[in-house]
């Protein structure tokens, strides 16, 4: 293979932005004779896209060089920025970074020439000034890059300042101005109007902050109307981090399969050219998809890897102990993890786990804290799915409570969130629930049809370990050993009948002093008693002590 050959099916393939091919190929003709400058341009940025960082750097270094044994200063701030760029999500080498920046400014400097390739500059130095938590600071570099690119029509500086720009609003507090922002800029990349590699810098962006803020819907229409850009690069690699947001997605969105071969994806990348929080994060991803599905023993393998990465395994590994069977090890966890502080997203991740695993340890108080915190969280942001996440919650504890009626408006609302924002585990979850709800409330067939309806989206997905827990509850009606009193009622009227008043009873159930009157007075409606005496007497007739 000649050199000139390589070295035209590389142009060749850049021009097609074939970046697989094109990497490859100036790559080997680079073996052959040294690359221009230009040519060590597309190497470059053929690199960043396939995930080769390393190389990328090298070109890019050797271009910046190029260019200035050229006298082109421009050319060589311009890469200088890019190499900044590159190596800021390298912390091994910030201090490099940040040499680049300051080498890209002085030869802006030096030449006096006005052009697009400052607003690269201001971008970076504005990315720095986030990094040393100076939104302000940011937002006027930002500010004056957005101003750059709109006066040379440059659309890669105006998408990267804009972005800049609603990045910090978002930090501001300021979400829909941000979010307008960010939007705006979106649709120059589904329009394909700007630099593939802002294009993935963007949307892993935009992609972050949904998660940020819960903004689940944003997040999936913009992935949706990305589907052609992304067709259009099939080997363009994201940075991990995106990768486990995608993932995290997919889940969401019942497409486990897809979001499997995501998390895979960023775990195999895990390495050199990999950020190092990707390190826990992507593992982490990984496992909370093999939990659900019942692969136990890989799951803890991959809890593992994300903690000897310095990712936190819980609430994750806590969840896998519940499902394993260890109710007081899950407990014992979680508990310590409600204790540490944490950003509202992992903190609401924590306490919805909490929930489900205090519930099982018959922590009922403890449980009823963590849905109020949830709930506390999800008024401060106001977003659909944190919303829906402490109505299922507080329907859990309410449910657990014996309060059926109080759990069934919950898990409706709930429901009906989950059902707008199409997450179908979910909203699974929120119809066993509401079974369990119905069957509180005596409504066996109502019980029956959120069963199998919750049964039949886990068989689905592959959520084996609920599927086998919902089929367990559906299997057949429990017997009517009670007449028409709940479990939970039984449970008061053992209490009646062992002379409890109602505040004993409250405090040993660990419900409220109203709730236990409303089962008291449903007691005696339903078994047709004029008084406590009555019902004591109902009991030992019964054999129910």
């Amino acid at each position: 293979m000649s050199g000139s050959g390589a070295l035209a099916r590389g142009r060749d393939a850049f021009e097609r932005q074939a970046w697989s091919q094109a990497y490859e190929q100036l790559l080997a003709a680079g073996r052959d004779a040294p690359l221009e400058p230009a040519d060590l341009e597309r190497l470059a940025a053929a690199a960043f896209l396939v995930g080769e960082d390393a190389a990328c750097i090298d070109a890019l270094t050797r271009a910046h060089q190029g260019f200035l044994e050229r006298d082109d200063a421009i050319a060589a701030a311009r890469n200088a920025v890019r190499l900044a760029f590159t190596m800021f999500e390298r912390p091994a080498v910030q201090a490099q970074a940040t040499g680049w920046v300051a080498r890209a400014r002085r030869i802006f400097d030096e030449c006096a020439t006005d052009c697009a390739e400052r607003g690269f500059l201001l971008c970076a130095e504005a990315f720095m000034k986030v990094r040393t938590n100076d939104p302000a600071g940011a937002g006027s570099l930002f500010a004056q890059a957005a101003e750059v690119g709109a006066r040379f029509k440059n659309r890669d500086v105006l998408a990267l300042a804009r972005h800049g720009q609603g990045r910090v609003l978002l930090f501001q507090n300021r979400t829909a101005e941000g979010f307008a922002m960010l939007d705006e800029v979106m649709v120059s990349v589904t329009c394909g109007e700007v630099d593939p590699i802002i294009s993935g810098v963007v949307y892993c962006s935009v992609l972050s902050a949904c998660h940020d803020l819960f903004d689940l819907r944003r997040a999936k229409e913009w992935t949706t109307a990305l589907t052609a850009w992304c067709d259009a690069h099939p080997d363009m690699l994201f940075r991990g981090e995106c990768l486990v947001r995608r993932s995290e997605m997919l889940q969401l969105e019942g497409a486990w399969d897809e979001a499997l071969a995501e998390a895979e994806q960023a775990c195999a990348r895990i390495g050199a050219r990999s950020h190092p929080r990707d390190a826990g994060t992507s593992p982490y991803r990984a496992a909370e998809l093999h939990r659900l599905r019942g692969e136990f023993q890989k799951a803890e393998e991959l809890y593992r890897r994300a903690n000897q990465a310095g990712r936190n395994p819980h609430p994750g590994l806590a969840l896998l102990r519940l499902a394993q069977g260890q109710v007081d090890a899950a407990a014992s966890a979680i508990r310590h993890e409600v204790q540490q502080r944490r950003n509202p997203a992992s903190r609401a991740e924590t306490l919805r786990a909490a929930v489900e695993i205090l519930l099982a340890a018959k922590d009922t108080e403890a449980a009823r804290n963590a849905a109020e915190e949830l709930t506390r969280i999800a008024n401060a942001i106001d977003a659909p799915f944190p919303r829906a996440s402490s109505c299922a919650a507080s329907g859990a504890v309410a449910l657990a409570q014996g309060d059926a009626s109080a759990a069934m408006t919950q898990l409706r609302d709930a429901c009906v969130i989950w059902r707008e924002l199409e997450t179908p585990y979910e909203l699974a979850r929120g119809r066993e629930l509401t079974g369990l709800a119905y069957r509180q409330l005596g409504d066996e067939e109502g019980a029956q049809l959120e069963l199998e309806a919750a049964s039949d989206t886990y068989e689905r997905l592959g959520a084996r370990p609920d599927a086998a827990r919902v089929a367990s509850l559906t299997a057949a009606p429990p017997p009517d050993v009670h007449g028409p009193l709940t479990g939970r009622e039984v449970e008061v009227l053992r209490l009646i009948a062992a002379g409890k008043t109602n505040r004993a009873i409250a405090t040993e159930l660990a419900i409220s002093e109203k709730t236990v009157a409303r089962h008291v007075s449903n007691i005696l409606t339903k078994l047709d008693l004029p008084s406590r005496s009555a019902a004591t007497a109902y009991a030992y007739s019964r054999n129910l002590l």
